[in-house]
């Protein structure tokens, strides 16, 4: 219990991050990331086979990690910073011109943690499915996680990279989608009506987990069943909340890209609560 309560007080921490971040920057994407606040921190700080100090792109001798849904980068930077591969300090320069944190990670300024850019929603899995299949043939047995969205799941590379890992093989490939019921424009159903994704990623070959993405508990018992193998690609549907944590931002749309003003982040963070991990 101790773990999980270390891992619920990082991902409060992160919400903070979150709201701050795109305040300071007058732009960004909060509502996704704080539906995978739990998830990622969860990945980050109990999960995954990895640590600043050794971290290569090529992920070699290490878990992987990529971000197909690349505008909820506030969520993956707080992670990472607070995973300690960059200044906590840096999260303050995020989407500034010239700064290392843009809007959608990118790799040209060589941010640790970030194995490849992402933002073209779509490309992530197929990203991600390269690397397992990668890892596969060289005998490096870790494995390699991709978190995408549910509206992003419309996407036509999502279900080809789905085909591909399916018949490689890829045992070592775990993906993931926040399926929070929500995009930009609004509703998932009510945009493309996308219908039951774990019927169809069951019906293309993956094997697939449903589960709470906002119990940290269910969050580690779901992970450590991903990760026991049976050959195939591994599908994570996650039921979150967009916006979750913030009261007057969750379950809604309507701040999948909306900066909160100052008022609004004064009152986000004290619904949070603080912590002793402090603010940047």
């Amino acid at each position: 219990m101790e773990n999980i309560e270390k891992l619920k007080t990082i991902a409060t921490q992160v919400r903070r991050d979150i709201v701050r971040m795109v305040n300071l920057a007058g732009s960004g994407h909060p509502g996704g990331s704080l539906s995978s606040a739990d998830v990622l921190t969860a990945l980050y700080f109990s999960v995954m086979d990895q640590a600043p100090e050794r971290w290569r792109r090529d992920a070699e001798g290490q878990d992987a990690f990529i971000l197909s849904a690349g505008h909820i980068s506030p969520v993956y930077y707080s992670v990472l910073a607070r995973r300690g591969y960059f200044p906590v300090s840096e999260l303050a320069t995020f989407r500034r011109f010239g700064a290392r944190l843009q809007g959608h990670p990118e790799v040209k300024k060589g941010l640790p943690g970030v194995f490849q850019a992402s933002g073209s929603l779509g490309q992530g899995l197929s990203v991600a499915a390269g690397i397992a299949l990668g890892k596969k043939l060289s005998g490096d047995n870790h494995k390699v996680y991709c978190l995408c969205g549910d509206g992003e799941s419309e996407e036509g590379q999502i279900w080809e990279a789905g085909m591909f890992a399916v018949h490689h093989s890829l045992g070592n490939l775990i993906a993931m989608t926040d399926w929070n019921g929500q995009q930009i424009d609004g509703p998932v159903a009510s945009v493309a009506g996308e219908g039951d994704l774990e019927a169809k990623w069951k019906a293309w070959g993956w094997r697939v987990l449903v589960a709470d993405g906002h119990d940290m508990e269910v969050v580690l018992k779901t992970f450590a069943e991903a990760k026991v193998s049976d050959g195939r690609p591994t599908m994570i549907l996650w039921k979150t909340d967009m916006g979750r944590g913030i009261s007057f931002m969750a379950g809604t749309h309507k701040w999948h890209g909306k900066v909160p003003s100052a008022d609004q982040v004064a009152e986000a963070l004290a619904e949070l609560g603080e912590t002793p991990l402090g603010d940047f």
